[in-house]
């Protein structure tokens, strides 16, 4: 039994954040009912190439394990064939336009009236303040909360730069599935559901973590550091001789070890590199000298070598050798699931492993409104 099974939630919520949340959800075995527009579906069906069978890649990404319902909301009927599945329903999530909802009928305040234990999750582009009416888009998000300013390389060599994929939305939607959670244990206390509200804004500026408090601190801003970390030496990419290898050590006694295996073993007991803030201070001239040794070697006789002796270690991946990486191969994490439309699907599964088990794909995305004919939850 998975651990969220017969729990039913409504999703109204459309592209990226909203749909993540519920596919996790639904990946922990919540029952999901997609509410689309019939013609159109979700905006993200139609973000592509690629597709398979129709359906868009970015859709089959965080669609998994749902149930979709083809409803026009511009209707009476559609809008009262929503309030009975609300009453039904456990969780209801949405990230329309703030007060779109409540004009429609559809708010938190309506709902509860008939469903007093409703969990309703609004995702919005901003909280309360000045800002709560704009709307919220991963790139724009990503350059005002500080992300871009600090990833990517330092001019004039390089410039700000997103995260290569919508982090924004990601974490949006991983704080909304938590929030989700916690409601719905409140709930088995109290017999009450809430409304919760979690921001794209906020949740991106949270994400800012150590970077961020280091500034509250210190008022110091360093800026973009490429892939070298701001408080760590060395923690960053080298160039080897055929292509580039990710360095992560940790602590004193990894970088003793780093040192003997690549033959510099005086850089362990040299005062401007022996202890992490030593070499945070005299990073430039380390990483030269590191780097310098690291050239002589190809990435997979460097990376069998800095694992052996303890130290982390990896090859920079391209897509194609994520997916032939032997642990990714060997993690379940990726599976096959029969699509309707577009035949047998390769698909990532959900991270997450309960009793030693990962959890599985048990439903494809589904088509737009595949599964309209449902009278209700079964």
């Amino acid at each position: 039994m998975l651990p969220l099974e017969g729990l039913k939630v409504l999703d109204l919520s459309r592209v990226l954040a909203g749909p993540y949340t519920t596919m996790s959800l639904a990946d922990l075995g919540a029952d999901v009912l997609k509410i689309e527009h019939p013609e159109r579906g979700d905006d993200t069906r139609h973000w592509g190439p690629p597709f398979a069978g129709g359906e868009s890649a970015y859709f089959l990404s965080v669609n998994r394990n749902k149930r979709s319902i083809g409803v026009d909301l511009k209707t009476e009927e559609g809008l009262e064939r929503v309030r009975r599945l609300a009453e039904g329903a456990d969780v209801v999530i949405e990230n329309w336009k703030r007060g779109a909802l409540e004009g429609m009928g559809l708010g938190y305040e309506t709902l509860k009236g008939d469903n007093p234990g409703l969990v309703y999750c609004s995702i919005t582009g901003f909280g309360p303040g000045p800002d709560e009416d704009r709307p919220g888009y991963d790139f724009l998000v990503q350059a005002r909360a500080g992300i871009m300013g600090i990833t990517g390389f330092p001019e004039p060599d390089g410039g700000p730069t997103k995260v290569g994929v919508a982090i924004a939305d990601i974490v949006c939607g991983l704080h909304a599935a938590t929030a989700i959670l916690a409601a719905l244990k409140r709930r088995t206390e109290t017999g009450e559901g809430c409304r919760i509200e979690v921001p794209l804004f906020e949740s991106t500026l949270s994400w800012l973590a150590n970077r961020g408090q280091e500034f509250l601190v210190s008022g110091e801003d360093k800026g973009r550091l490429g892939n070298g970390h701001p408080t760590i030496v060395p923690y960053q990419t080298f160039d080897a001789s055929d292509k580039q290898i990710a360095l992560a050590v940790g602590n004193d006694a990894q970088f003793g070890r780093l040192c003997e295996i690549m033959g510099l073993p005086d850089l362990a007991d040299d005062e401007r590199y022996a202890t992490n803030p030593d070499r945070v201070a005299n990073r430039e001239e380390l990483v030269a000298l590191l780097q310098e040794r690291f050239s002589e070697r190809t990435s997979d006789e460097w990376v069998e070598k800095v694992r052996g002796a303890g130290v982390p270690c990896g090859p920079v991946n391209a897509l194609a050798d994520v997916f032939q990486d032997e642990h990714v191969l060997g993690s379940g994490m990726l599976q096959k699931v029969e699509h309707p439309a577009a035949g047998m699907l390769r698909m990532l599964a959900s991270p997450v492993l309960v009793d030693g088990e990962r959890l599985p794909v048990r439903r494809p995305p589904p088509t737009l409104g595949e599964h309209s004919g449902l009278e209700g939850w079964e």
